[in-house]
């Protein structure tokens, strides 16, 4: 498929479905697909910016659970910060964008937390101890709640088995994963935690087995931040969007390197 129709394919699916996003927005984030599809064959997208200078990467990930929609949305709109807002950082990034993770969520009519499989994918990572602590957790801890199943075995999915060879290949120095509806920040993993961003504070919330958070920031030590934007299907304005934006980027300046994340 050519640029142009994977920009109009992902559109058409997106416009309409997503909290403010317009058309126009939509199609200046320029998605292609990533090379991989979920479990009924949408094409999971991805934004590449700053790929031809940057040396420090950092991965954004909005939408692993599909009915988080304001997650999805947030991304896209920073897709526009990043590739239009010219901002000096000490080291040039390379950002890469995966806005929405789950489309078969998303897409479900109500959009759903898990996939077309019924997984939560943001408990099928491959954690350590998985086949041990994840059924144990998800029995006893949310009493066998559908919407937080961890599936049959880590990575089963194809939603998470893209994110995992995206973190493999794309070696990030920091992953951001944006999610919804809590309002505060979570972080795993080495360095020292932005204390806010916008008018979300600090309060991280511990680690769950098979989740994101654990598998990069804890067990491969990529730090970390993890975004709970206030309310699933309404997004922030645009101008705490963008102050959660500059924020994110001067607490990566200070704190992340090249060289693996600092703390001075």
């Amino acid at each position: 498929m050519g640029a142009q129709a994977a920009v109009q394919g992902a559109c058409d699916r997106f416009v309409g479905k997503l909290p403010n996003v317009t058309r126009a927005l939509c199609e200046d984030a320029r998605l292609s697909e990533g090379g991989a599809q979920s479990l009924r064959g949408t094409p999971i997208y991805l934004r590449d910016v700053g790929a031809d200078t940057g040396k420090l990467r950092v991965l954004v990930i909005g939408g692993i659970h599909g009915d988080e929609l304001s997650s999805t949305a947030v991304a896209l709109h920073w897709i526009r910060l990043a590739a239009n807002e010219r901002v000096d950082m000490p080291q040039p990034v390379h950002w890469r964008f995966l806005p929405l993770v789950n489309p078969d969520g998303m897409l479900a009519r109500p959009p759903r937390r898990t996939n077309a499989s019924g997984v939560d994918l943001n408990r099928n990572f491959p954690t350590p101890n998985w086949e041990r602590d994840a059924a144990v957790y998800w029995q006893k801890r949310t009493g066998k709640d559908p919407r937080r199943w961890p599936g049959p075995k880590p990575l089963s999915e194809p939603e998470t088995r893209f994110v995992h060879q995206q973190m493999q290949s794309f070696k990030p120095h920091l992953i951001v994963s944006i999610h919804a509806p809590y309002g505060v920040l979570d972080f795993d993993g080495p360095s020292v935690p932005p204390s806010r961003l916008g008018r979300l504070y600090l309060d991280q919330v511990g680690i769950f087995p098979g989740s994101l958070g654990n598998y990069g920031g804890v067990h491969k030590g990529v730090p970390v931040v993890t975004i709970e934007l206030p309310n699933s299907i309404r997004t922030p304005l645009d101008a705490e969007t963008r102050q959660m934006w500059m924020d994110l980027l001067r607490w990566t300046a200070a704190k992340i390197t090249v060289d693996g994340p600092t703390a001075r």
